[in-house]
């Protein structure tokens, strides 16, 4: 199998396949997890992003579900430690209007499996969700790519993918055109642009980069024990005391530039929501570029009548997703194989 895209949904489904006897090669056009892997905060928390029954709310239970087992046997494999907590979170309401809108959020949750309870955050009204949860992506991409390389995977970085053939059998690099038994085209953002030119334009969605800033402080370990939200605005602190705020929403494609203007209204709001921050400064400012999608969730599955798999169109749920989306590309991978023979 052959996988376009080293972050960590390409990285967990190597992992994955390579367990099942795979001979996996994966390349990146950067260095391996340089990209959105790398940005973003990791908070796994279906409460501040799964409302309303979906496929996607069904994935992101399920891969919730499974990250325990998960982080435990990557570390494990690995030799890696990965920091992982299982802390909760709370959202908060500034006023009456907000406290309605978050109750009624609540009680759709409730329907599908989301828990969460009244509670109170500085005098205000809030809600505690307590199976929400924290993980370093930067941790679990390094224990991935350990783990990969015990298992034997071929890893081309600085590789960049130009073509991915229709029948999803080769692909065409900066250096070279290589075979295999099937393509997974897991390129976050970057997946359109390497999508097949003889597919229907209609057959899968279009990827976006949707730009985020985000920021950090290095503060003492237990300042914060759960995640904070309020609105688009969280906060996440790492077992090491790093305090990581995010975040914003930008389409201007892919524009690295630090916006000064942005990083002052991030500062802003999370200093509203944790006041202690005002009487820090930040120690570093980034932005990170989310798979965004023109679809209600990210394409993950085998393109009919070809070895063409997909798992890109994560948005803001890729670290949260990744062990659902390695599970069940290695099942559809291993049914079409062993079908095959």
């Amino acid at each position: 199998m052959i996988i376009v895209g080293a972050g960590i949904i390409g990285l967990a489904c190597a992992w994955r396949l390579s367990q099942r006897g795979v001979a996996v090669r994966v390349f990146d056009a950067r260095e391996a997890a340089c990209e959105a892997s790398w940005a973003a905060a990791g908070m796994l928390a279906p409460g501040g992003e799964i409302e309303t029954p979906s496929v996607l709310a069904t994935a992101a239970l399920a891969s919730r579900a499974e990250y325990p087992e998960f982080v435990r046997e990557l570390a494990e494999e690995s030799g890696c430690p990965i920091d992982f907590r299982p802390c909760g979170a709370m959202e908060v309401a500034y006023d009456e209007n907000e406290a309605f809108i978050l109750e009624l959020k609540s009680a759709r949750q409730a329907t599908i499996g989301v828990r969460s309870e009244p509670c109170q955050y500085e005098g205000r009204t809030a809600r505690f969700y307590p199976d929400d949860a924290l993980v370093d992506p930067r941790d679990v991409t390094r224990a991935l790519l350990e783990a990969c390389r015990r298992r034997g995977v071929t890893l081309h970085q600085q590789e960049p993918v130009l073509s991915v053939s229709p029948s999803g059998t080769s692909i065409q690099t900066t250096k070279g055109e290589y075979s295999g038994q099937g393509v997974l085209l897991a390129a976050g953002a970057w997946s359109s642009a390497l999508l097949p030119a003889l597919l229907p334009p209609d057959l899968l969605p279009r990827t976006m980069p949707v730009r985020g800033h985000l920021m950090s402080w290095n503060l003492a370990p237990g300042l914060l024990e759960t995640i904070l939200r309020h609105g688009h605005t969280y906060l996440a602190q790492r077992t090491s005391g790093l305090l990581i705020a995010g975040a914003t929403t930008e389409h201007v494609g892919f524009d690295r530039t630090i916006d000064a203007s942005a990083v002052a209204d991030l500062r802003a709001r999370a200093s509203a929501l944790l006041p202690v921050l005002e009487h820090h400064l930040p120690a570093e400012q980034w932005i990170g570029f989310r798979p965004g999608v023109d679809a209600e969730g990210p394409a993950v599955g085998r393109l009919p009548g070809t070895s063409l798999w997909t798992a890109f169109g994560h948005y803001r749920n890729g670290i949260l997703l990744a062990p659902e989306t390695a599970r069940r590309i290695t099942a559809s991978y291993s049914s079409q194989s062993y079908s095959s023979q």
